[in-house]
């Protein structure tokens, strides 16, 4: 017989948007039941919105302190961020309830990419150079004066790679500049700052953690692919699967460690973007949240499990997740790869080629594939990972099949969509 509602944990996710959508499942799987919390009174269209017909509940209060209290009298065991721009509230709510927390205290630099790199900085941990102001000239001068070009100018607090661009002069940084500050990232804030960084020149990898009172567990390294635009956009491809036992992973992991200490990360799942420079491993940005790309029946067959569900048994079981994952690093179980197709086409969609999507799910690697596009809607040419047209998750024993689907389906992508009219 299963647990009745009041005997079960209850747990607390905030703006379940996107990869949040993989926690109802996992934490309920782990014998709790969860409540949504959506910090904002309208849900925000950027993102994929959560399922909130998966939660026991959803709040929505504007009063931060009435917030505290209605939690309060649920009495629940650990708070989630279910995208990178919950983490603050989540982190002030965790700990106004006394639950497992990482606090406040570091919150803004787990959060602002300028803060973050001046956390690792103080704590002597290898990172960019880097300035950030409101004034075009100012960060246009601090390129100029250092002399040293690229240089990569972004927000403070976007994700998914909205808003960065690779700037080799300083016209490229003045009109970068003057975009970001004119814009908003993909949560609706105004960008009043925007931050210059020294170029990291190395293959970029995705690190992505669970944690249990500082005990870590990688549950994956992942090298990412990209192609860099003459726009100075660095656009997302593919996201390889690598060996633990490959080449950069123990220094990717180790580098990762001095990372979540620097940021005070005790608890819940983390996902880093970091460089290996000539000098060593130089972090891009971390997240305290779910990697993007999760798909959690796919990670399952990858790597035996997700970080959803590690995530829930590490604030739910911390001791057995201690036990048996503590300190230790993943197992790859097959290759796998997640593609984020890009695209040179312009217009809007008039129908989807079902015939090209029933091709591409039929390849023997293919674990699920969808058009992230539909009739009516605007297609244009990627220039972020909001931007791809498709996201196809790949795996198979054999990399030679692998290599030889992800061919095919390179081929195909463009096919998808057929245009109603061309801009």
């Amino acid at each position: 017989m299963s647990q009745s509602s009041s005997q079960r944990p209850t747990v607390v996710v905030v703006d379940g948007y996107s990869a949040g959508n993989f926690y109802p499942k996992a934490f309920t799987e782990t014998g709790a039941r969860v409540v949504h919390v959506q910090s904002t009174p309208e849900l925000i269209p950027t993102m994929l919105a959560p399922g909130l017909s998966a939660y026991e509940e959803n709040i929505v209060e504007d009063d931060e302190q009435a917030l505290v209290e209605r939690l309060r009298r649920l009495g629940p065991v650990c708070v989630v961020a279910g995208q990178e721009g919950a983490v603050p509230l989540a982190d002030r709510l965790s700990e106004a309830l006394g639950v497992p927390s990482n606090g406040t205290r570091l919150s803004a630099a787990r959060r602002d990419k300028y803060e973050m790199i001046e956390a690792l900085r103080r704590a002597g941990v290898r990172c960019a150079d880097q300035f950030k102001s409101s004034d075009v000239r100012e960060l246009t001068d601090w390129a100029e004066e250092r002399g040293v070009y690229p240089v990569v100018v972004k927000p403070l607090s976007s994700a998914a790679s909205d808003g960065v661009y690779i700037c080799n002069n300083a016209e490229e940084v003045t009109a970068a500049a003057t975009a970001g500050l004119a814009s908003q990232d993909i949560f609706g804030t105004d960008n009043t700052e925007i931050l210059v960084q020294s170029y990291l020149k190395g293959t970029e990898y995705i690190v992505d953690t669970v944690s249990s009172d500082g005990e870590h567990y990688t549950c994956g390294v992942w090298q990412y692919e990209k192609t860099l635009l003459p726009s100075g956009k660095n656009i997302y491809n593919r996201d390889i699967l690598l060996a633990p036992d490959a080449g950069p992973v123990p220094a990717l992991v180790a580098y990762v460690h001095q990372v979540l200490a620097a940021l005070d990360v005790r608890w819940g799942p983390a996902h880093a973007e970091v460089i290996m420079t000539d000098e060593g491993p130089a972090l891009v940005e971390i997240g305290t949240r779910l990697n993007g790309n999760i798909h959690a029946g796919f990670h399952d067959v990858c790597l035996g499990h997700n970080q959803a569900h590690l995530t829930a048994q590490a604030y739910l079981r911390p001791r057995r997740f201690r036990q048996e994952y503590g300190g230790r690093v993943y197992t790859r179980r097959q290759p796998g790869v997640v593609y984020n197709t890009p695209t040179e086409q312009s217009g809007v969609v008039d129908t989807i080629n079902t015939r090209a999507v029933d091709e591409i799910r039929a390849l023997d690697s293919v674990f699920l594939a969808g058009p992230k596009l539909a009739p009516g809607s605007r297609i244009r040419p990627t220039t972020d990972l909001l931007s791809s047209t498709m996201r196809v998750y790949l795996t198979t024993h054999d990399q030679r099949q692998l290599d030889a689907d992800y061919d095919t389906v390179r081929s195909l992508k463009d096919s998808v969509y057929q245009l109603a009219s061309q801009a």
